[in-house]
């Protein structure tokens, strides 16, 4: 393995040259499509550290990255990397606040971004076409040193960046590499915004392996797999929201035409595994970790067995991933590993208490020993003396027809002490109406212990995603608005 992310991406130029690396379909007028050779993006990355270098960006300092996925993310990520600065991604959707406290709390000294989100920009701002010539000293780097900021956040948690070195990175994308057998032939597509992370190591994997990285321009559940196909896509990473939305799209003649070998996804429905693998025809396998780990459990590709049980698979080298009897909670030691919470010294030791990284996921081992998914610790409602899993209700409201995606929150209740509210997305076709609410809460009253079924709903346009594709709950519950006031609509039958 490669002691740097420049070492890989030298090596790769020198071994595969003018093959093609990345590719970026056409997304519009502003936004041509665009194919970047080996060559190309280590000779373009070279350019950019020496203009970073030359405005006066040195190893250590903290650049931002603010654009759509275009060949500039990438490339300046890898050229940021090249002087020795560490890289800040930001996601394109941030406004005031949370670009704001990114930019502050990083202490970024600039941003390189393109002209259609400069405007939003504080601080220091570097054209990226502005980036582009001269030469300059090679940087001395090492294995252990900081290669990102990397923001994440909890569904309800502000953003803390966790402290990524080369060396995570290179493991990361190696043990996927490993898991995949990863093919001559093949070609790699993802669909996540480049600031989050999969998009970073993905990039990564396509540099060990010599093989093309297609960067749609964003997620689009009708789009996905006639764009696999286009582009004759063998593996692809998808999370979060994005398998039921797809799976929610009509089925279409030519599912099965593509030449997918392998989908990886972290959080697959169990009851949906084996409806998602024939539709397809391809595997789909799990890959569970978190921005703080890297991967720490992943399903082989030929344990068909699994398919529809949860799984989470086994732990790769360098890992070992147990569950606190007590608790019940998912712990993770060995590498990679974050080095710990920028500007949270406190977090850090909280995460790292017992040597062990808590992962806030609740698991239990089948009679197989395999380690399935039971909920989040602190993804909960507690009603009176009842818990009430936030994930499982969800699960049952998003398998209504006229739901895309739903999320639960407590709220204050005087007698209760919280209670269930309901958040929805509402499918194309589906009026945001009193009716509809009654009509997804009876088809949880008919799934649901009582206690369970949420007390309000409320509908919304769309929701914003963590950047492991996950539901923000923190923009749902802003403390100075009455969450059981209109536009909410209370639904509970009264249990008082």
């Amino acid at each position: 393995m490669h002691e740097t992310i420049p070492d890989l991406m030298r090596h790769a130029a020198a071994t595969y040259g003018t093959r093609e690396f990345l590719r970026f379909p056409d997304a519009g007028p502003t936004r041509p499509g665009a194919r970047v050779t080996f060559a190309d993006a280590d000779a373009r990355s070279d350019r950019l550290a020496a203009a970073l270098t030359g405005r006066g960006v040195r190893p250590g300092d903290r650049v931002a990255v603010m654009m759509d996925n275009v060949p500039g993310w990438p490339l300046s990520w890898l050229g940021i990397l090249k002087s020795g600065a560490i890289t800040v991604p930001v996601n394109v959707r941030y406004r005031a606040a949370d670009l704001e406290h990114v930019l502050t709390d990083s202490g970024a000294v600039a941003t390189i971004s393109t002209p259609e989100h400069a405007a939003h920009i504080p601080g220091p701002v570097y054209d990226l076409d502005d980036l582009d010539g001269g030469t300059g000293p090679t940087v001395p780097i090492k294995s252990d040193d900081v290669a990102n900021f990397q923001y994440t956040s909890g569904t309800t948690g502000f953003p803390k960046a966790c402290m990524l070195t080369h060396d995570y990175w290179l493991r990361t994308a190696q043990v996927v590499v490993d898991q995949i057998g990863l093919r001559d032939d093949d070609v790699f597509m993802i669909a996540q915004a480049y600031s989050y992370m999969d998009p970073q190591w993905v990039t990564l994997l396509c540099l060990t392996g010599g093989i093309p990285l297609v960067v749609l321009p964003r997620f689009s559940a009708s789009g996905f797999w006639p764009s696999a196909r286009e582009h004759g896509a063998t593996l692809t990473y998808v999370l979060g929201t994005m398998p039921l939305l797809m799976h929610k799209q009509p089925p279409h003649p030519h599912d099965r035409d593509n030449r997918m070998r392998l989908v990886l996804c972290s959080g697959i429905q169990p009851d949906l595994h084996r409806t998602f693998e024939e539709r397809w025809d391809v595997p789909w396998r799990e890959l569970y970790g978190s921005t703080e780990t890297g991967p720490d459990l992943v399903v082989p590709v030929d344990a068909g067995e699994t398919v529809g049980t949860g799984a989470l698979g086994v732990a790769p080298p360098g890992k070992e991933v147990v569950i606190d009897e007590e608790s019940g909670e998912i712990l993770v030691r060995g590498v990679p590993m974050m080095k710990g919470y920028w500007n949270h010294p406190e977090a850090t030791a909280h995460a790292f208490r017992g040597g062990w990284y808590h992962t806030g996921d609740l698991g239990v081992r089948d009679d197989h020993g395999h380690i399935r998914h039971a909920g989040r610790i602190k993804d909960m409602v507690r009603r009176g003396g009842e818990n009430i899993s936030c994930a499982e209700v969800e699960s049952v409201l998003a398998r209504h027809p006229a739901v895309m995606s739903a999320a639960l929150v407590p709220i204050p209740d005087d007698l209760f002490g919280e209670l269930p509210k309901a958040f929805l997305q509402l499918r194309p076709g589906y009026e945001a109406t009193r009716d509809t609410a009654m009509s997804v809460i009876e088809h949880a009253r008919e799934r649901l212990a009582r206690f369970k079924v949420p007390a309000y709903v409320e509908f919304v346009e769309e929701f914003a995603l963590t950047p492991s594709a996950r539901i923000e709950k923190r923009h749902l519950l802003n403390p100075e608005r009455d969450q059981r006031a209109a536009p909410a609509i209370p639904v509970e039958k009264e249990q008082r």
